[in-house]
Order: structure tokens, then sequence, then C-alpha cells
């Protein structure tokens, strides 16, 4: 089984054909649909309540599947992955074979240090994507002018159309407002903002505390400039300098699942298939 954790302001809902191409393959996912947007589950600094979201969901789906399970995420999913795997090493009475991370470059070092610096001097919302998403537009007058509205900007032309549809369907929701019915954002824009500014800066103390007891496996994106931005160096040495075949790339951007879906399902596929057996040759 695979539980899929989404990038943070697409609900899983975006990743419907990806999801059909993984089933399409043999594997049965399962995902939270929205993080951040649960009380009980709320975001604050490392994210420690969204990685029990993820818990909480994938231990009972995990007890009815009756195996281990594969923990995979894109950008937000794949930390929110990693750090679950850490703490949970087991769920549902099974256990966590294995992290795959989409683009999903781990933060260490001196960067995690200034990040947390910048954290605590309020400074974060400047320098984050949240000082983008805090002023995102959220609301159209219906379904069609959204989706014309993403059409036209840059990184979403690159997406697979029926992945644009897809999130334009259930990625908005009609809403009643003073200047009547419009169609707005479902991912709530002060969440996204909120997520952006708790990104994690202890991963490499938890890590440590924690010792992963499974494999991590890594697909990148060609043209991610997350990775130039982060660096790779805490991700290589999590996957490991003695299995090159799990640091995998796939043509695109950092939202590289968005453009090219069934590719990123086969890499997908590769990356389990290398983690559970070694090296296997793409189809």
């Amino acid at each position: 089984m695979i539980v899929f954790s989404h990038a943070n302001s697409f609900p899983a809902s975006t990743y419907a054909v990806l999801f059909r191409s993984l089933r399409a393959r043999g594997f049965t996912v399962r995902a939270v649909d929205k993080y951040g947007h649960d009380p009980a589950y709320p975001v604050t600094s490392n994210w420690p309540h969204l990685v029990q979201q993820l818990a909480d969901f994938a231990a009972p789906e995990i007890e009815q599947h009756g195996d281990g399970v594969w923990l995979v995420g894109h950008s937000l999913g794949g930390f929110l992955s990693l750090m679950c795997a850490a703490r949970h090493p087991r769920l549902g009475g099974h256990p966590v074979k294995g992290v795959v991370l989409i683009d999903s470059p781990v933060l260490g070092g001196w960067r995690a240090r200034t990040l947390e610096v910048i954290k605590r001097t309020q400074l974060v919302g400047s320098v984050s994507p949240g000082k983008v998403s805090r002023k995102r537009r959220a609301h159209w007058p219906d379904a069609q002018s959204a989706f014309e509205h993403f059409a036209h900007k840059k990184a979403f032309a690159r997406w697979e159309p029926q992945v644009l549809r897809d999130y334009i369907d259930h990625g908005t929701r009609d809403v009643n407002t003073p200047q009547g019915p419009q169609r707005a954002l479902d991912f709530e824009r002060d969440i996204e903002t909120a997520i952006y500014n708790t990104l994690p800066h202890n991963l490499d103390r938890l890590l440590r505390r924690h010792p992963l007891q499974c494999p991590v496996a890594f697909i990148g994106g060609t043209e991610s400039l997350e990775m130039k931005q982060v660096g790779m160096a805490m991700t290589r040495k999590l996957v490991g300098k003695n299995h090159p075949e799990r640091l995998i790339m796939v043509e695109g951007s950092h939202l590289f699942p968005m453009e090219h879906p069934q590719q990123t399902a086969l890499a997908i596929e590769q990356a389990l298939g290398n983690l559970a057996t070694g090296p296997v040759a793409p189809r």
C-alpha cells in the first residue's frame, strides 16, 4: 500500500491522474485530502500535528489492508512522510517499508540553523514562499474563470490539462460572498501561508533522535529550483551513497507530478522496486 501526501496548497484530489496510473500498476493508494484544515491537527512550528495527522490516517488504512506501507509524498508531503517514518516506524501494526521523497530536498546543516534563526526573529514571512501565498488570488466568478486564470500562468500552463481540470474541479469550491456566488480555493490561503512559515528546521536533529528504520528514495525534477536552493547533501546522505539507483530524476519543475503524472508514476514504481529489491530497469 502507498499512503501519499500532497504538496502545500494542492489537495490530494489534484493528483487523481497520478493515482490512477499507480493503481493501474497494481498499487493500492490512500491519501489525506488536505493537511492543516482539521482543527484537531493545527499548523505549528516544525509540523508535529500534521505528522500526527498522517500517522492517524495511515494506521487504520494499513491495519485494514494487512501489510506494510510505503510513505510517498510530494514537497510538504515528502517531509511529513519522512518525519512520520522516523516517529512511527510501525503503523497499524505493520512496518513502514520505505519513504519516497518527491522533490522534497531535506534541509540540514547551516541552512537549517539559518531557518531556525529567521523563524525566531519573525522574519520568515518575508523570505518564505508565504510572502507570495498570503497575497494569492483566492476567488473567481466561476470555475471556468478559475481554470482560465491558472491556465495562463507560466507554472500551471505546463500541467497536463486533465490535472489542471482536476485541480479546478476538486481544489476549488462554490461559495457565497457579499458580492454573490463565486468560486474559491478550497485550500485556505492562510493555512498555506502558515505551513510555509513553519517549515521544519529540526529534521537533522529529529533523525538523530529517531533514526530511520527503513530506506529512503528521492525523485527530483530536472528543473527544480527547490533542489538548487536547499541543496542535496542531506538528502543524498539519507538515500545512501552506495545506492545511486534510489535517486531518480524526472523531466520538469518542482511540480513535475502535475506536468508528467504518468512518468511520475513510473518513477515511483521504479523507486519502490529499488527500495524493495535493489536496482530495477525502467520499463
